[in-house]
């Protein structure tokens, strides 16, 4: 029955749009927590190369907020960094964006549609 369950479970992509940040944080910590394990090493192990401290590592695990340079350390020890292109990918331009640039890189926001207070310099 565990099999079965374990089975469901990887077989069934995760809506995050539809969780609470509680629940994405407590997803994240548990797929942090199962590489860990996946790769037989301890809190204190990963914690050391990835040079935060262990109770770091346990708040991340256990679903508790971290700061994204302490989850690229991690990412990096556990050979997952290429998966942050998967959770944010390069965007591009759009075919009207590129149209109207006719070839130079964009490098500033026209700010137009938002409302602006003061005078601007």
């Amino acid at each position: 029955m565990l099999d079965k369950y374990i089975f469901f479970c990887q077989t069934q992509a995760m809506n995050f749009e539809d969780m609470s940040d509680k629940a994405v944080l407590d997803e994240l910590g548990r797929r942090v927590q199962r590489e860990r394990l996946n790769r037989n090493m301890t809190q204190a192990g990963l914690a050391l190369q990835a040079g935060v401290s262990r109770r770091t590592l346990q708040n991340l695990e256990a679903g508790r907020a971290c700061s994204l340079a302490v989850l690229i350390r991690i990412l990096r020890v556990l050979k997952k960094l290429e998966a942050v292109d998967a959770f944010l990918p390069e965007p591009g331009l759009s075919p009207v964006q590129l149209a109207k640039l006719k070839g130079r890189e964009r490098m500033r926001a026209s700010g137009a549609g938002h409302q602006r207070s003061g005078k601007e310099s």
